[in-house]
């Protein structure tokens, strides 16, 4: 054994040589084992669950997730998991538009959770099939602009408020004086443009004629069940029926893999934190202003 004790860097390199071997060994039993039991678990095919949740006064957290997924060509389709009421206009036209965008490269799928209402239900309008339960709330294709005054209160508390304005309408919806007609039809027609571009994405996107989405949308709810002979939806399912549709649709064998993004605080979480500003809506935040592709129940 003399030349091991003359030639240590020789000793060294075999060693790590049947190191090597047996490590590579292992994985490739490892893997093989894996690879019997699920399938190709190198192309095993993926989806991307997407939740768009409660009042959407934002669409940057949506948008980049749906941007992501599409720009990975590992994810094969998008199911959007939708329980929210709807929110803002501009938000969720953003986040439409982003999917309508998506639909053009990849299929994505819309899945009604308890609520997808107004802005909701119009964020599922620019994808490839939508699926909702029969009790699912939906529809509600409307606008609505709140304004509250409290011209009255304020003379009771003796309480005055100057405006100094440089247009007419500046002040127009301020809560210390009454709507003028001239204000309430300049409002009213904002609305109804608003309103408008609404039912050309419903029409759009169910492939129905204007004048049969007008007759819907006067802003009620419809049932899953109501919505799906009115053609405001395609299936009746839950999400794990959307998410089987999707992977026929792709031709992914045996089971998807899912992601998804994980939240980064927990409700429990933000209020240890003190985080209550997400929790509880300021009636001051200007999110919460304006026109609303909402149901308010």
């Amino acid at each position: 054994m003399d030349i091991w004790r003359k030639k240590p860097f020789l000793k060294s390199l075999i060693t790590l040589g049947i190191v090597t071997f047996l490590l590579f060994s292992a994985v490739w039993w490892i893997s093989s084992f894996i690879i019997k039991e699920d399938g190709d678990f190198a192309h095993r095919g993926k989806l991307a669950l997407v939740r768009i949740e409660g009042v959407i006064t934002e669409s940057d957290d949506i948008t980049k997730q749906i941007k992501k997924y599409r720009e990975d060509p590992a994810v094969k389709g998008i199911i959007l998991r939708i329980d929210s009421p709807g929110g803002a206009v501009g938000p969720s036209q953003e986040i439409y538009k982003e999917v309508l965008k998506t639909t053009g490269e990849k299929k994505v799928i819309a899945s009604m959770g308890g609520l997808a209402a107004s802005g909701g239900y119009y964020i599922a309008c620019a994808t490839n099939r939508i699926f909702a339960n029969p009790g699912t709330i939906t529809g509600s294709i409307g606008v609505i602009m709140a304004f509250s005054n409290i011209e009255d209160l304020m003379k009771k508390i003796g309480l005055k408020t100057v405006i100094i304005k440089s247009g007419k309408h500046k002040d127009i919806g301020s809560p210390v004086k009454e709507l003028t007609d001239e204000e309430r039809k300049i409002l009213q027609d904002v609305s109804d443009d608003i309103h408008g571009q609404f039912i050309e994405a419903v029409a759009k996107g169910r492939s129905l004629n204007i004048e049969s989405v007008k007759e819907l949308a006067d802003g009620r709810i419809f049932s899953g069940k109501q919505a799906k002979e009115a053609k405001l939806v395609d299936e009746l399912g839950t999400l794990e029926d959307a998410i089987s549709y999707a992977a026929k649709l792709t031709d992914i064998k045996g089971k998807p893999k899912i992601l998804q993004e994980r939240k980064e605080k927990s409700f429990l979480l933000r209020l240890l934190k003190g985080d209550f500003s997400s929790l509880i809506p300021s009636p001051l935040d200007t999110k919460f202003l304006g026109a609303q592709y909402i149901w308010q129940y």
